[in-house]
């Protein structure tokens, strides 16, 4: 039997804040408060950042351009998005995004179902540790939560 969502409201500011990677994100929505069905996130990225190509396998994303200038690469292809655009990247599509702009990007990050806000929290803890986190300990915690980092590049 699953458990039926109910329904939840976050007011602006109440979301735990996370760091890993340099960027911050903003956790909105969990799985906890969901049911598992999504998690809802904010995230700001610095100039030039962004993740490595890789793939997930048990999450669909959904990406909302808010602030700064977003490339996505996905299809074999970068693509940037402008402020109010959308990106749809389904689970088992290579993909990944970086901050083209000067100043800090924002975007929302919405996941069904839910997982990668506990795969954000993992790697948030393992950046939090002094003197940095441990590399083949962040590549442990992509394999735990089934997200595969690939070896080519996203070519730019």
């Amino acid at each position: 039997m699953s458990v039926q969502p109910k329904p939840f409201i976050v007011q602006p500011g109440a979301g735990e804040v996370l760091h890993a990677f340099g960027n911050v994100l903003t956790l909105t929505l969990s799985g906890e408060q969901t049911a598992s069905t999504i998690s809802v996130m904010s995230e700001c990225t610095p100039p030039g950042g962004g993740p490595p190509l890789h793939v997930h396998s048990r999450e669909d994303e959904i990406f909302l351009v808010v602030e700064g200038r977003l490339s996505y690469y996905a299809d074999g292809q970068w693509t940037e998005v402008g402020v109010g655009g959308a990106v749809y990247l389904p689970k088992g599509c290579a993909h990944c995004y970086r901050n083209m702009g000067t100043a800090p990007s924002r975007h929302w990050i919405i996941t069904a179902p839910s997982g990668f806000e506990k795969f954000f929290a993992s790697c948030a803890q393992e950046f939090s540790k002094a003197g940095g986190p441990v590399q083949e300990r962040i590549v442990e915690i992509h394999q735990d939560y089934g997200i595969e980092l690939l070896k080519e590049e996203a070519g730019r």
